[in-house]
């Protein structure tokens, strides 16, 4: 079972500081409950972090990626989302609104890895990502 450490634990197993910053952000995400971007985190925040930057807290969620805290998302041509969802599971993404939906389905990607090694690549993972109309956009194009 999957048992995320907490960001004070990663941190501190990387010999790296626990800032407010940090901190913030990353229960700003957790608190969001959603896919969001970065400027939706930086909105969040705000309030919490009179003046923090906008590269602050990309440089953050690049952190909290690493540690494996949460998700990067790339929804097709929209803008790179995060997932406070850091467990293995697989998205829907919606070719209309954008809309980025979670899903628990069993996938084994150990066999796009393998190709993957065959030609030359150091592989860190495999996301699935299923692309269609949510419900919403499926009803207004019929």
């Amino acid at each position: 079972m999957y048992k995320p450490m907490t960001l004070t634990e990663a941190l501190h197993a990387r010999g790296m500081r626990v800032t407010p910053q940090r901190l913030v952000i990353h229960a700003a995400l957790d608190d969001l409950g959603r896919h969001a971007t970065a400027e939706q985190v930086h909105d969040a925040v705000a309030g919490r972090l009179p003046g923090v930057s906008l590269p602050t807290v990309y440089a953050t969620l690049e952190l909290l990626e690493e540690l494996g805290l949460v998700r990067r998302v790339r929804a097709g041509s929209g803008a790179v989302l995060y997932d406070p969802r850091a467990a293995p599971h697989q998205h829907a993404v919606c070719r209309s609104c954008g809309t980025v939906e979670d899903l628990d389905a069993g996938v084994d990607a150990s066999g796009a890895l393998q190709a993957a090694r065959r030609a030359g690549f150091a592989p860190d993972g495999a996301d699935t990502v299923v692309n269609g109309l949510c419900a919403r956009c499926a009803a207004l194009a019929a």
